[in-house]
């Protein structure tokens, strides 16, 4: 059966929230997050946003499905106790197609889940020849065949699963120097002619590419249009909210917590600092202190 991953079930949760600053913990598995942070932050500046990076196990990629099902069950439901939010989003494709269903079996509150925006790139292209850059994990799941079989049927997509572009975005947020031809390499099986027609959008199906939008569009072949899930992802969390986080004036800084022991760098400390965060934590083991 199909799950609906960014519907975020929530009965009465508009209610609930409605007349104070809402809660909200986003997650990720590593930094790509802060891209629907970002959006989240610009739509309901008075909600009191955390975010966690469980950098310890950063890329989820790596990990066997039940592994990392239950690793992000442990470490979210650990967030939750922690900060008794009112929604969190799972802002990591990942583990939003295996691990949601697990959350949402688990825990009360609502979940909105990361999907593929091959619904917006089918309605947008006008060549009918798009593409969708995901991890290797997102483009072999049938939940993104099915998304396709459902709304691309007129149109030839390509599939690309891209080894590193995520560790590349990670690696030029935290102030390391990333070539051109590294970023290229990994975004050109997108660009496709076909009989006259180029490809015209390409889905940015993993939440860490569009920390190098402006590099990708620099870097592309013929421009197209790279299409990025967070505003759809603020969108839902806005209607979960019930506009409760524009009711207040004053916008607070969002907290960081990372579960990797490794320091966090002055580059992007003043990256999270220039995102609108004050407290960053280092939290090993995914305990944070």
């Amino acid at each position: 059966m199909r799950v609906d991953l960014l519907a975020g079930v929530a009965s009465g949760a508009p209610s609930r929230l409605h007349g104070r600053r809402p809660r909200i913990a986003v997650f990720d598995s590593g930094l790509g997050g802060l891209t629907v942070h970002a959006e989240i932050a610009r739509m309901l500046p008075g909600a009191e946003i955390s975010y966690l990076a469980d950098t310890a196990v950063f890329p989820y990629g790596q990990l066997p499905e039940d592994v990392l099902v239950e690793r992000v069950a442990a470490v979210v439901g650990d967030m939750i106790l922690r900060e008794q939010p009112d929604l969190v989003v799972i802002a990591c494709n990942t583990a939003s197609t295996l691990a949601l269903p697990v959350l949402r079996a688990r825990f009360s509150i609502p979940f909105v889940g990361t999907v593929p925006a091959i619904k917006p790139a089918a309605a947008l292209s006008q060549s009918r020849l798009f593409s969708v850059l995901a991890t290797p994990g997102t483009v072999a799941r049938d939940y993104t065949r099915e998304l396709i079989d459902t709304h691309a049927r007129d149109c030839s997509v390509t599939l690309v699963g891209s080894v590193g572009l995520a560790r590349l975005a990670e690696a030029e947020l935290r102030g390391e120097s990333v070539p051109d031809h590294a970023i290229s390499a990994e975004i050109v099986p997108c660009f496709v002619e076909d009989n006259g027609r180029r490809t015209d959008a390409v889905v940015l199906a993993c939440t860490h590419y569009p920390l190098l939008l402006d590099r990708l569009k620099a870097l592309a072949p013929w421009p197209v249009t790279f299409i990025d899930p967070a505003p759809a992802i603020a969108r839902r969390v806005a209607q979960l909210a019930g506009g409760a986080a524009v009711l207040v004036d004053a916008a607070v800084p969002a907290r960081a917590m990372f579960t990797g022991a490794a320091p966090v760098s002055p580059a992007l400390r003043a990256a999270m600092t220039a995102r609108g965060f004050g407290a960053l934590q280092v939290a090993p083991q995914g305990q944070a202190a």
